[in-house]
């Protein structure tokens, strides 16, 4: 039984490995900011329900329009948060925006604890939304950074599945812990991640880029885990090294529309644009936001708040699933499923609700939970899972940088654009249709795939 497991943990893909162990633990860090996150999400989740309704625990009154923007200036923040990591982080590197990221959160906890009027809640997930905006830019370049090829996909997957636990924890401490309890607990998480951000230094390919080459080595040998005498470890930390400078002095020559125009950056570009299409326009950030408020739409008879935590449930399963599979698979395989199988459940879900309206459909009252667990978890296991993985990997190194940074201010943007219609959608045309709408781009983006996504596994960062 020894020697089996030790040969388990000597297996190059395992992630206890000697080689990846550095890497696992530093992307278990790091993703303390992204489990706050959604931690943040999910405990705002039934806080927006029960702000419209007499069990409010404030004392003051907010309105529909009011709990609408509430939800959807997170996408304001996100994008602020997007813009000031995109343009920090080559200057003043990694690390020092992955302290940054927690102060933004420790002021959310702090606003909504110390909570007067509805402002402080604006200004509260203003902040939140700055925090997941910056973590959204930068940890997926980190990760990317310190991770070897075989094991990228697996440890980039872990961003997502953070934040759906935290958005898991956040449902249940809402639902059963009093409004004021939670902040004064939450908010050790920022202060652990803060201090956290000491035990790792920057990662090699920054510090290359800034010709701190002996920082670089020396980084490059705690990522990996090898020793200063190891030979074949210096020889890929040269190649590593050569490859970046090379990069860099073709990279000193300013960018210009050509770039942007060849083939594999159209066609990165057209995949990325339906990636984002299908991530937001799929209703999968709404229906986590809004969940409460989609369950008691849907006629249910089940317990709401059980409902929220089956569903958060089913979220951290698909990420994990997508953890085991998108190295081994690949990610294309992952996004087919994903969309395919979330479309079906959309359009279920859609008739369910229509037909509830005027009939009595109590005796399969559990049925909006199964289908929009199915949902999830199909959500899950691709295109909200595979997401930032992919998107890294599509686009050529040269255009690399600005075009993922551009992609993420255009989601954090588009994030606030859905969830401030989504709850206008619902009320005007009712859930049903709202769903169908949901299920037709889905579906849309599936027809994509099928014939343009290209494979990004085993992909190098270094090629162009």
């Amino acid at each position: 039984m020894t020697v089996k497991l030790s040969s388990l943990f000597e297996h190059p893909n395992c992630l206890l490995s000697r080689r990846n162990r550095h890497q696992f633990l530093v992307t278990l860090l790091v993703n303390i900011a992204t489990f706050s996150h959604g931690l943040g999400v999910g405990w705002m989740s039934p806080v927006m329900r029960d702000l419209q309704t007499d069990q409010s625990p404030l004392d003051f009154p907010v309105l529909v329009e009011q709990v609408s923007w509430i939800g959807s200036l997170v996408g304001i923040g996100s994008v602020m948060g997007n813009l000031l990591a995109g343009t920090l982080m080559d200057r003043i590197g990694r690390k020092l925006v992955l302290f940054g990221i927690a102060i933004p959160y420790m002021t959310f906890w702090c606003l909504i604890y110390f909570v007067q009027s509805v402002e402080f809640l604006y200004v509260g997930r203003l902040m939140a939304g700055m925090t997941g905006g910056a973590c959204y830019v930068v940890l997926p370049t980190f990760i990317s950074e310190i991770a070897d090829t075989n094991v990228r996909g697996r440890l980039g997957s872990i961003i997502l599945l953070s934040v759906n636990m935290g958005v898991l924890v956040g449902y249940i401490v809402s639902s059963s812990v009093d409004y004021f309890a939670s902040p004064p607990f939450i908010i050790a998480l920022p202060v652990c991640y803060f201090i956290c951000n000491f035990l790792f230094p920057e990662t090699p390919h920054h510090l290359i880029r800034k010709g701190k080459f002996e920082a670089a080595r020396e980084s490059f040998r705690f990522y990996k885990s090898i020793k200063k005498d190891d030979i074949k470890a210096e020889s890929e930390f040269e190649h590593l090294k050569f490859h970046l400078t090379k990069d860099e002095s073709a990279n000193s020559k300013a960018l210009s529309y050509k770039d942007f125009v060849t083939r594999p950056a159209l066609k990165a570009i057209g995949s990325a644009s339906v990636l984002l299409i299908c991530n937001q326009f799929s209703a999968s950030f709404c229906i986590t936001t809004y969940l409460s408020d989609v369950f008691a739409a849907s006629h249910t008879t089940l317990n709401l708040s059980m409902c929220t935590i089956v569903i958060g449930v089913l979220q951290i399963v698909g990420n994990y699933v997508t953890t085991l599979l998108c190295d081994k698979y690949g990610r294309r395989i992952l996004m087919l499923t994903s969309t395919s199988g979330a479309a079906v459940c959309l359009l279920a879900f859609g008739f369910f609700t229509y037909y509830a309206k005027d009939n009595n459909l109590s005796v399969v009252g559990w049925l909006p939970l199964a289908i929009l667990s199915i949902y999830v978890f199909m959500c899950n296991i691709g295109m909200v899972g595979c997401l930032f993985v992919v998107v890294v990997e599509l686009f050529p190194a040269k255009i690399r940088s600005v075009s993922v940074s551009t992609f993420v201010v255009i989601l954090s943007s588009t994030v606030f654009l859905t969830l401030k219609i989504f709850p206008i959608c619902m009320a005007v045309w009712g859930i049903s249709v709202t769903m169908w709408c949901s299920s037709g781009i889905t579906f849309s983006c599936f027809l994509y795939f099928c014939f343009f996504l290209e494979e990004t596994k085993g992909k190098s960062l270094l090629e162009a």
